[in-house]
């Protein structure tokens, strides 16, 4: 989109790292799955495959991006939001433990689009109800490496199943 196109040019970016440019196109096929392998920071725009899908009129959640940890979680959240600052409506959230979930919760009672989170704590929201995720068209896995090593994937999986099958 044109509003993505003007923020990612005021950040700077100028050429795709070669990764993004042979991962791209398939992003922005219908409903294509990718498993991509980067350097630690060259692997910045694969994060934002769910703009094209992402309704900013809509207050359901229809993107999800885990990560392993809270450094990385709130990482994603802000370079996401960078990149949506053009986009009028666009929430983004970033869940983790370690933190006061009371403000978590308010805000995803508000609605937002985008909930980037670590798997422990956005399962924790599932379970309180307040995560609603019928409604995600694009989940991220964000280093699936290392969440898998970390213990991850009990939680991951009991995520998946609160997403549509598709």
């Amino acid at each position: 989109s044109e509003e993505i196109r003007r923020a990612i040019e005021e950040l700077g970016f100028e050429n795709p790292m070669p990764v993004q440019e042979e991962v791209i196109p398939y992003l922005l096929g219908n409903k294509n799955d990718v498993i991509a392998l980067a350097q630690t920071g060259g692997d910045c725009i694969l994060r934002y495959s769910g703009y094209p899908e992402t309704d900013a009129s809509s207050k359901q959640t229809q993107a999800i991006i885990l990560s392993p940890t809270r450094e990385l979680c709130l990482q994603i959240a802000d370079d996401l939001n960078s990149f949506a600052k053009y986009i009028n409506g666009l929430h983004i959230v970033a869940v983790y433990g370690g933190t006061d979930i009371g403000s978590q919760i308010r805000t995803l009672k508000h609605g937002v689009q985008i909930i980037v989170a670590t798997p422990g704590r956005l399962l924790d929201l599932i379970n309180r109800g307040v995560a609603q995720l019928e409604n995600v068209n694009n989940v991220v896995l964000d280093e699936a490496d290392e969440m898998l090593n970390m213990g991850f994937s009990e939680s991951i999986n009991a995520i998946f199943e609160n997403v549509p099958e598709d």
